[in-house]
């Protein structure tokens, strides 16, 4: 395609890629960058256009499939820094070297607030933590498997209430 016809006939859709990719960027600078990277593409690319196509449908792929590949640029660097971020020895000291002092205590806690459930709470929960299944539980108690659940449930309930002072631990 002659040079000059092809200016001229990508330059008539710069409002409406601009407008699009304002859409898609919510930023009028970002935007003119998309476009002006769209219009670089198209011109570097003209040769492989075929007369008779959709020239508007053209610039509107590109323009589409420019800001999606910097889109996923972006976003794999912010999960790579992301990921490196979750690695530094700040952030693992806690989970790394924990006081063993501070650990007793807390399993004593655990075990004495598994002590204070009712027994039948107590056992339906040990079981289920221990790994057995919902019906394996009602089949061993010889009770519905409705009620197995509702002992779990009261059972975690009243664990959180007990051992509350540990959460803010657990999620730091």
């Amino acid at each position: 395609m002659e040079t000059l016809n092809f200016n001229c006939d990508i330059y008539q859709y710069r409002q409406p890629l601009f407008d699009r990719a304002l859409a898609y960027t919510r930023d009028e600078d970002d935007a003119a960058d998309l476009v002006q990277d769209t219009f670089m593409k198209a011109f570097r690319f003209s040769e492989k256009f075929e007369l008779g196509s959709n020239v508007r449908a053209w610039l509107f792929t590109i323009l589409k499939n420019t800001f999606l590949n910097h889109y996923y640029k972006v976003k794999r660097k912010n999960e790579m820094i992301q990921q490196e971020e979750d690695l530094t020895s700040v952030q693992l000291a806690p989970s790394a070297s924990a006081n063993a002092g501070s650990a007793k205590f807390m399993m004593e806690d655990i075990q004495r607030s598994l002590n204070a459930l009712p027994e039948d709470c107590r056992f339906c929960f040990c079981r289920y933590f221990e790994g057995y299944k919902y019906h394996e539980i009602a089949a061993e108690l010889d009770i519905p498997l409705g009620t197995v659940k509702t002992k779990i449930h009261v059972a975690r309930g009243l664990l959180k209430k007990m051992l509350k002072n540990y959460k803010a631990d657990m999620v730091a």
